[in-house]
């Protein structure tokens, strides 16, 4: 993984980071921190995961710059309760990360051996994944973007997948969540034309070790795994200044390079300014 500079304009600002106790949530927030960046990250149930990166946190960046609050993305109140919470303890909301999800594995621990059918999963289990990954984004941004507006600036990064997976048999319905993330990604980004808040997909570029791999995999899978913090500088990235006029797009951190970062963007060229 390269490596970039971290973008002095971000010190100060304040991050929700959603499902920030592991994985991919967990490498953005202390990545994050580094940067001198205040960061709420929330769990609806992996609280003792979050009080481990609490001790990380501190170690980083200070108490002062690190809250952890227990939020259910798929409840209104939830993503209401984050958002006042950030703005009650710093006054301000600059970036929001759309990190939690619920992958396969609920479908079924075999996901990536034994491929389960579309008419095969739980209906319940269906709702669960839909609900946390394409409402729990839709609620957390609906809940962030009136003071972002009142700022005339933020960022909201949404976390996606390869469209590979998002095509492979058996991924119902992680897949078809994601796809509709992407949609919402593209759509929030022209209704935010203008106001100075951009909207952008960012995606590690394969399978990466986090909480939703089921334990118990061949060696040479879990090898091949990516780690987490591959996806922290292409999200710095995305997050400065140099990266303003950059909206609507998929930026694959697979492809990342300090020195063009154009290059990890999934189509030629940038999209409509903010």
């Amino acid at each position: 993984m390269n490596d970039m500079p971290k973008p002095p304009e971000l010190s100060g600002q304040v991050a929700i980071v959603t499902g920030g106790g592991r994985g991919l949530g967990r490498a953005m927030a202390l990545g994050l921190l580094a940067a001198g960046v205040r960061v709420i990250a929330t769990a609806a149930r992996e609280l003792d995961e979050l009080q481990r990166v609490a001790a990380e946190a501190a170690a980083i960046a200070g108490e002062d710059h690190w809250l952890a609050l227990r939020a259910d993305v798929t409840r209104e109140e939830d993503a209401a309760a984050v958002v006042a919470a950030a703005l009650a303890r710093w006054g301000r909301l600059d970036i929001l990360v759309n990190n939690a999800g619920r992958g396969m594995k609920y479908v079924s621990p075999r996901f990536l051996t034994e491929a389960t059918r579309f008419w095969e999963v739980d209906p319940e289990v269906w709702r669960m994944v839909i609900d946390t990954n394409v409402n729990g984004p839709f609620l957390m941004a609906r809940a962030a973007v009136p003071a972002m507006l009142a700022a005339g600036r933020g960022r909201i990064v949404n976390i996606s997948m390869n469209r590979d997976t998002m095509r492979r048999r058996g991924f119902s319905p992680y897949g078809p969540s994601k796809a509709a993330l992407e949609s919402a990604t593209a759509i929030w980004a022209q209704d935010l034309a203008g106001t100075g808040i951009t909207v952008n997909a960012l995606l590690p570029g394969g399978a990466t070790r986090t909480g939703m791999i089921p334990p118990g995999l061949p060696a040479e899978i879990v090898a091949g795994l990516l780690d987490p913090a591959i996806v922290v500088p292409p999200l710095l990235w995305l997050l400065s200044d140099a990266a303003r006029e950059v909206t609507g797009r998929r930026l694959v951190a697979t492809r990342w390079r300090a020195d063009d970062p154009a290059a990890a963007l999934d189509e030629a060229g940038y999209g409509r300014g903010a």
